[in-house]
């Protein structure tokens, strides 16, 4: 089927073949459509499962479906019922194997291509049926004129016994003849149709075409007719029918009568329109699946230039977790349940309600005047959402996170206006649904043009970054820890830059995060920390007596490597730099999230010398009570407690006192035995309140901005006086 299968085809025994040839010949044979035994059904349908796959696995061009139709035809497969069977077969073949976009796209074009050679072939057969049966009726007619008292018993056998609807009538249209079949297709008793126009059954939107095609045929142009015409039965039903007109001449070659050949193919047409709405919906939600969206969005789009156009992008949140829970059912319930919810307060005003896949669902809205009332939509469909949802005995609550695109976006600051098709309105339309997750989910985010644009360019340079890595382009800068008690410098934070090859200077609070996402982290930090320690290493070998704390930054998911104290271990002894004067910082939400092999790395790394420091502490929700169950040293406060108490504007009507928090904080952390070290010191002022409050050390401008390593060596030899608020603790505070 569909040509032969090419001798060199590796599918050709292809167990996904086999399996496909064995569940259709089962389907067909059971159903008894054929007579032939099931060996010689599955010679007949080995290969149509072959050039199925191939067109599906984009091997094969998608006319070879169309052919596969036309063979099960040839097969004798020509119940309407045979047809279904193998496309269901095929949809539970295909529907777990379709992993992506194109795949779906392929295997939705052979389900149609496969359906039309069926059709297509099944109405061949039928109109060659059909000429055959004109031909002999006008034969007949033609002969009643030489011998009538022969032809027209023949005539008349076939004009009353035939299946199909045939009527006579004048050039006028109006009808002179029609048999037992006719009328009973148009639902009439026999001889109501005599005297009646053609015209009066037909479905009034294909009248102004019919009639000069009637005229092109009179006039000689054409032969006859041939069309598919939907007509209305006497109780008002329609009836769909594929339609014959031919012409009989007088003697003189005047025309003379029109033959109407007339097959009711109201079923196949139903069919169609069954296989045509399955295509395009969801089977399990009944919505527009993403193809037919699609299709609406890009005719919305081909609008014209001024088309204004609005997409709500839904994804549900914690859908996981309700197929955990409960299963699989209760997840496909919940989605049948919000989709027509959804369909129900959304769809009822015009607006395509589709299902993208999984749990995700979308909503266009044509015509949109702007973000305005496109996020009026996007809250009705959040509040939907929220609602209750009974699943398996139990009320389930879930939000979604909902992004929406206003079309066009409007130029902004940022760069030209943003343009594209369907497929950039839906990137765009994604891509602000993930803001929507990402800003803490149940939430609705607007796109930005201008975010999307930075998204854009931190996603070009997450690709750079191996590249730079191998490179060398990552390097470090430091920053003294000075002593409030004398104004030594105690130690130096090590912070890491990024020199791109086109000159730009990045911080890690651009690069970091992409690190950490594309688990470039932990080849990056074991970098960082080598060039920390060597660079260390080298200024003691300047200057033996020098002694400080060497503080380095290291991610919490460098610590679930199974071999992170290995590592660090290891970057010690190629440096030489002892594990009692390294300081490793993590962030406090990494230190709330430890547990399992974090914790015991922290302990080993404790237990070998090395210093735990919690670093922008005070950033999150602090909670104190983790401090005890693990070995930190260090307490680092974020430069927001410093910079507060001297932000212009500050409301301190309504406040706890700031001081009296600071000074409590510290004290806490004394208590622990933990050593506090507060970042962004940027004025004396500051520094002298910290210094009275009791804090151990200071880092910031103040004393000194980053440097690079060729500077440190004679920071570490100075100090810092009373004029930068350091010295001996006053007596009061």
């Amino acid at each position: 089927m569909g040509g032969p299968v090419p001798a060199d085809a590796g599918g050709r025994h292809d167990p996904g073949v086999e399996q496909l040839a064995d569940a259709w010949v089962a389907a067909i044979h059971a159903r008894g459509f054929v007579s032939a035994g099931r060996a010689e059904l599955y010679g007949l349908l080995s290969g149509a499962a072959w050039w199925t796959t191939a067109v599906v696995d984009g091997r094969a061009e998608v006319e070879m479906a169309a052919d596969v139709g036309a063979e099960l035809v040839a097969a004798h497969l020509t119940d309407s019922a045979a047809l279904r069977c193998s496309l269901d077969v095929l949809s539970a073949h295909f529907t777990d194997r379709i992993t992506d976009p194109a795949r779906l796209q392929r295997f939705t074009a052979a389900v149609g291509a496969l359906s039309a050679g069926y059709a297509r072939t099944l109405q061949e057969r039928t109109r060659t049926e059909q000429d055959r049966i004109s031909t002999a009726a006008f034969a007949a007619r033609s002969a009643a004129e030489n011998a009538r008292w022969r032809s027209e018993a023949r005539y008349g056998a076939v004009f009353e016994n035939t299946a199909l609807g045939i009527s006579v009538a004048d050039v006028g249209g109006r009808i002179l003849e029609a048999n037992r079949a006719l009328t009973d297709m148009l639902g009439y008793r026999p001889g109501e149709l005599v005297g009646r126009s053609v015209f009066e059954f037909i479905h009034p939107q294909d009248t102004p075409e019919m009639w000069p095609q009637i005229q092109a045929m009179l006039a000689g142009r054409v032969g006859h007719v041939r069309t598919e015409k939907t007509y209305f039965r006497k109780d008002g039903e329609q009836v769909w029918t594929q339609l014959v007109v031919s012409l009989i001449r007088d003697p003189d070659g005047s025309p003379r009568h029109l033959v109407a050949m007339i097959e009711d193919v109201t079923e196949r047409h139903r069919l169609q329109s069954r296989l045509r709405h399955q295509a395009e919906h969801d089977p399990l939600t009944g919505l527009p699946n993403r193809a037919l969206f699609f299709r609406r969005l890009t005719a919305a789009l081909d609008a014209g230039p001024d088309a204004k156009i609005g997409v709500c992008y839904l994804d549900l949140d914690g859908f996981k977790a309700v197929n955990d829970t409960l299963g699989h059912d209760a997840g496909d319930q919940l989605l049948r349940t919000v989709a027509q919810r959804l369909h129900e307060a959304l769809g009822d005003d015009g607006h395509t309600v589709a299902r993208m896949g999984g749990d995700e669902f979308v909503v266009l809205v044509e015509d949109c005047p702007g973000a305005d009332q496109l996020r009026s939509v996007a809250e009705r469909a959040l509040e939907v959402v929220r609602r209750q949802v009974r699943l398996r005995g139990r009320e389930v609550v879930v939000s979604a996170s909902i992004g929406i695109v206003a079309w066009p976006v409007p130029e902004d600051a940022s760069g030209p206006r943003y343009r594209g098709g369907a497929a950039e309105l839906m990137q765009a339309a994604d891509t602000t649904m993930y803001w929507a997750k990402r800003d803490g989910r149940d939430r609705i985010a607007v796109f930005d043009l201008a975010r999307h644009r930075n998204d854009v360019h931190l996603f070009e340079l997450a690709g750079r970054m191996p590249g730079a890595l191998d490179r060398g382009e990552f390097d470090l800068e430091y920053q003294p820890l000075v002593s409030f008690a004398d104004g030594s410098v105690t130690g130096v934070e090590a912070l890491a830059r990024w020199r791109t090859a086109d000159g730009d200077r990045l911080g890690p609070d651009v690069f970091i995060p992409l690190a950490e996402q594309s688990g470039l982290i932990v080849p990056l930090g074991l970098h960082l920390l080598h060039r920390a320690c060597s660079d260390a290493q080298d200024w003691v070998a300047a200057d033996p007596g020098r002694s400080f704390v060497l503080s380095v930054n290291i991610a919490g998911r460098q610590l679930r490597q199974d071999d992170a104290v290995e590592r660090i271990v290891e970057v010690l002894g190629e440096t030489g730099w002892p594990a009692e004067s390294l300081q490793l910082e993590l962030t406090e939400s990494d230190l709330m999230s430890a547990s399992g092999r974090p914790v015991e790395a922290l302990q080993e790394l404790s237990r070998l010398g090395v210093r735990i420091a919690i670093d922008d502490f005070g950033t999150g929700y602090s909670n104190l009570a983790y401090l005890h169950r693990l070995p930190v040293d260090v307490l680092k406060l974020a430069g927001s407690f410093v910079s507060a108490r001297d932000a212009p504007g500050r409301d301190t009507a309504h406040e706890v006192d700031s001081p009296v928090i600071l000074s409590a904080m510290i004290d806490l952390a004394h208590s622990l035995g933990l050593r506090v070290i507060a970042e962004s010191v940027e004025t004396v002022e500051q520094a002298e309140h910290l210094r009275s409050v009791g804090c151990d050390d200071g880092q910031g401008f103040l004393m000194s901005e980053p440097l690079p390593p060729g500077r440190i060596g004679a920071l570490l030899d100075s100090g810092f006086g009373a004029e930068f608020g350091f010295g001996p603790k006053p007596d009061a505070v």
